[in-house]
C-alpha cells in the first residue's frame, strides 16, 4: 500500500485546497491529511486564521478525500508522522518548493502546483479589508513598527499618515482630511492630545486604537468609551505587551491559582534613552511612556479598591517631565509597586508573589518569550517558553480588526483597566498622593 501524507491549515477551504487534495489522493492508495493546530499556526506567525481547528477538521472530512485526518501540533512532527504511519510520499503545494527537501531522507517529496488566483490569505484579505490611518508625532520608531507589523495581518492596509506634531492652526482641517481616507486609526500622538483626537475620530465614525494612556483623567476616559458605544464603534487601548504569547500565558496561570493568592506585584520598566524633546510640550515623560505597561499586570490581577503613593523625580517640573517615578499601591490583601524611568536604568523584571510560589519574568519583561514559576521545592519549578512575534503588535492589530469586523470585543485590555490607568494619570498630573523625591527640581 502506498501511503501519501500532506499538511495544511485549510482555513476557509476552497477550490485550490480541493484540487491539491484530489491530486494527493491520486498518488497512492491511502491519503493522510494533517491539519495544523491553532497553537502551531501561531508559533509559525500565522495569526489571522479565521476558522477554529474543529471547523477546519470538519471541512477536510467533508471533502471525502482523506482516509485519515491527524492534527499537526509541533515542529518536527512531519518526520514522526512519516515514520509512524509508514508514509511513502509527502506532498505539498509548490509555494513551499524546496522547504521540505529534508524529508527526502524518509520518503519521496513532491511539490504540486497551486491553483492560480486562489488562496485563503486572499479570501481573508478580501473579506476583512480595513484602511488604517497612523497618527503620530515624535515617536516615529513605534509608528514604523506598526506599519511593518500590519503586513502580517490580512485585510489591514495602512492608507494614510497624520503628523500630529504640526502647528494647531491647520490641524483640525488636516485631521478631517486624513480621516476621510481611513476606516480606523492608530493614535500615537502626545497623551495630552489623545482625548481630543480620539473624540474627533469617533464623532467622524472611525474606530480607534490608541496608545495608552487613552486619556489623562478618568472622566474623559469614561466619556470616550461611552461615545464609542453610542456610535457602535471600537475603542481599544494599545499596550502591545498585553498581546504577547508569554505574557498572556503567565496571566492565565496566575489567575488559575498556580501560585496561590497574589500578595505582591513588583513591575519595573526603564530605558536609558529618554525623550529627545524633554523640554517640549510634545515629549513623552516616564509615567506616560512606561506607566501603563508597568501597571498592566497589577490591574489585571488585583481588582479590589486601592490607595496609592506617587514618588517622582522631575527634569522639567513645569512640563511634568519625570525622569523617574515610583508608585506604591496598597490593596486590602496585597501590595504592588511600579518603577518607571526614561534616561534611568534599573533591572526591568516582573515578580508576582503568591501564597504558594511566585512568577519571575526576567528583563525586559514587557518583551519576554520566557518566564518561570518558582516554588519552595525547586523540583516543582517550571519554565515556560513562547514565541514573541512582533512584540505583540500584530496580535493587537488582529484583535482590533476582529473587534471591528466580527462585532465582539477581542481586546485583552478591558475598559475598566483603561479607567484605572487614566485615574492614576490624573493623580500624577494633579499632584494628588504625590511626593517629590529628594533632589527633584
Amino acid at each position: 500500500m502506498t501511503k501519501v501524507i500532506t499538511y495544511g491549515t485549510y482555513d476557509l477551504l476552497h477550490e485550490g485546497h480541493l484540487r491539491l487534495l484530489e491530486r494527493a489522493k491520486a498518488m497512492g492508495d491511502y491519503l493522510i491529511v494533517g491539519v495544523t493546530s491553532d497553537n502551531f499556526d501561531k508559533s509559525r506567525g500565522k495569526i489571522n486564521v479565521k476558522q477554529s481547528l474543529s471547523e477546519r477538521l470538519e471541512a477536510v472530512k467533508n471533502t471525502g478525500l482523506a482516509d485519515e485526518i491527524i492534527v499537526e501540533e509541533y515542529e518536527g512532527q512531519k518526520i514522526d508522522d512519516i515514520q509512524k504511519y509508514g508514509v511513502s510520499i509527502f506532498t505539498v503545494g509548490s509555494d513551499w518548493q524546496g522547504h521540505f527537501d529534508y524529508l527526502k531522507e524518509y520518503c519521496a517529496v513532491i511539490y504540486l502546483p497551486r491553483t492560480n488566483g486562489i488562496s485563503s490569505s486572499e479570501i481573508r484579505a478580501e473579506n476583512r479589508k480595513l484602511n488604517l490611518g497612523l497618527v503620530g508625532g515624535f515617536e516615529e520608531n513605534i509608528l514604523n513598527k506598526y506599519y511593518q507589523e500590519s503586513a502580517f495581518v490580512n485585510g489591514i492596509v495602512v492608507s494614510a499618515l497624520f503628523n500630529s506634531s504640526r502647528s494647531a492652526d491647520a490641524s483640525i482641517k488636516d485631521y478631517d482630511d486624513f480621516l476621510e481616507d481611513c476606516d480606523c486609526v492608530y493614535i500615537l500622538s502626545h497623551p495630552q492630545s489623545h482625548y481630543k483626537e480620539i473624540k474627533h475620530a469617533l464623532e467622524k465614525g472611525k474606530h480607534v486604537l490608541c496608545e495608552s494612556p487613552i486619556a489623562l483623567n478618568k472622566k474623559e476616559c469614561a466619556e470616550l468609551y461611552a461615545l464609542a458605544k453610542k456610535n457602535g464603534l471600537v475603542l481599544m487601548e494599545a499596550i502591545k505587551t498585553a498581546y504577547s504569547n508569554a505574557y498572556n500565558r503567565l496571566i492565565l496561570l496566575v489567575k488559575s491559582g498556580k501560585i496561590g493568592n497574589v500578595v505582591s506585584i513588583d513591575s519595573t520598566c526603564t530605558s536609558m534613552q529618554g525623550s529627545k524633546n524633554k523640554n517640549s510640550e510634545k515629549a513623552w515623560n516616564s509615567i506616560c511612556a512606561w506607566g501603563p505597561t508597568a501597571m498592566l499586570p497589577i490591574f489585571q490581577l488585583l481588582n479590589s479598591p486601592y490607595e496609592e503613593q506617587i514618588h517622582s523625580l522631575f527634569e522639567n517640573e513645569e512640563l511634568k517631565y519625570d525622569s523617574f517615578t515610583k508608585i506604591d499601591f496598597s490593596f486590602p490583601a496585597a501590595t504592588a509597586s511600579i518603577k518607571v524611568g526614561r534616561g534611568v536604568k534599573s533591572e526591568g523584571e516582573l515578580v508576582i508573589s503568591g501564597t504558594k510560589g511566585y512568577v519571575y519574568v526576567p528583563a525586559p519583561w514587557w518583551k519576554t518569550d520566557y518566564f518561570e514559576l518558582r516554588f519552595e521545592d525547586p523540583n516543582e519549578n517550571r519554565r515556560y517558553f513562547y514565541p514573541l512575534e512582533g512584540e505583540g503588535i500584530r496580535h493587537q492589530l488582529l484583535a482590533f480588526s476582529k473587534s471591528i469586523l466580527e462585532g465582539w470585543n477581542a481586546s485583552d485590555i478591558k475598559s475598566e483597566i483603561s479607567m484605572k490607568i487614566s485615574s492614576v494619570m490624573e493623580d500624577f498630573y494633579e499632584e494628588r498622593n504625590m511626593k517629590k523625591l529628594a533632589g527633584a527640581s
